[in-house]
């Protein structure tokens, strides 16, 4: 299928997981792909796995001032942008007794403000007929226990995704949203848990989504294709819940 022919697109933390995933389904589908990662180890896997149908370049998520230099390199490369994914995020979880202002700020960092701040400096970049998705969270949405930065981080993507498709259309530019249940991605390997406590965590999360199971990166990627494609053209503001029926029970 060509449903990206011809398109540009960006994918921020697109070296693993759902990101990674997406630059594969994007390339399939006939894009030019650039794709940001923050480790060194990341950016030289997917350099070698994307080989020369994707430009992998290293960029901190978290570092407003920084994102001038991403959109400076979409520009020098494409000369326009059709099309941008923000995936990159980090997920940090703890009782709220134990949140420092730093980790608090780090979190709000990734999640929000650098993606804030790409947006904005990519606008004069962006096609008319362009789209954004942005990558939140069925935590947004659900009250569980530990998560409470990291559903706020995502409760303002996802509000930001809202604004935006107001704001945006005009310039024609479509925001829409993915909100992931639990998918088994390098995530969850982030989060420093020794391996009976990591077992034990995605063990009681599995319990508690109806189809049985984590989801796949690919769930979500192919998700994002059609949000990005001109299939959604008539999709503006909306977000689409991939979860196995997790945020239902």
């Amino acid at each position: 299928m060509s449903r990206l022919e011809n398109k540009t697109a960006l994918i921020t933390g697109g070296t693993s997981g759902i990101g990674l995933d997406t630059a594969r389904q994007f390339i399939a589908e006939g894009a030019r792909v650039i794709v940001t990662g923050s480790s060194l180890a990341s950016i030289t896997a997917a350099r070698t796995e994307l080989g020369d149908k994707a430009i992998v370049v290293q960029a901190d998520a978290g570092n407003a001032a920084g994102q001038k230099a991403v959109a400076d390199t979409v520009k020098e490369v494409f000369g326009k942008l059709d099309i941008l994914f923000i995936n990159a995020g980090v997920a940090e979880f703890g009782p709220l007794e134990g949140w420092s202002e730093a980790a608090f700020d780090r979190s709000l960092a990734i999640n929000v403000k650098g993606p804030f701040f790409l947006i904005q400096a990519l606008l004069p970049v962006f096609s008319n007929k362009a789209s954004i998705v942005l990558n939140t969270s069925i935590n947004a949405h659900i009250g569980m226990p530990n998560s409470s930065v990291y559903a706020l981080t995502k409760g303002a993507l996802l509000t930001l995704a809202k604004t935006l498709s107001g704001e945006l259309i005009g310039r024609g530019i479509r925001v829409n949203a993915v909100s992931p249940g639990p998918i088994t991605t390098p995530l969850y390997d982030k989060l420093g848990l020794a391996e009976a406590d990591a077992k034990a965590m995605a063990a009681q999360i599995q319990s508690q989504i109806p189809v049985g199971r984590f989801g796949d990166p690919s769930e979500v990627s192919k998700a994002v294709v059609f949000l990005a494609s001109d299939e959604s053209a008539y999709t503006v503001g909306s977000e689409l819940v991939i979860d196995g029926g997790m945020s239902n029970l």
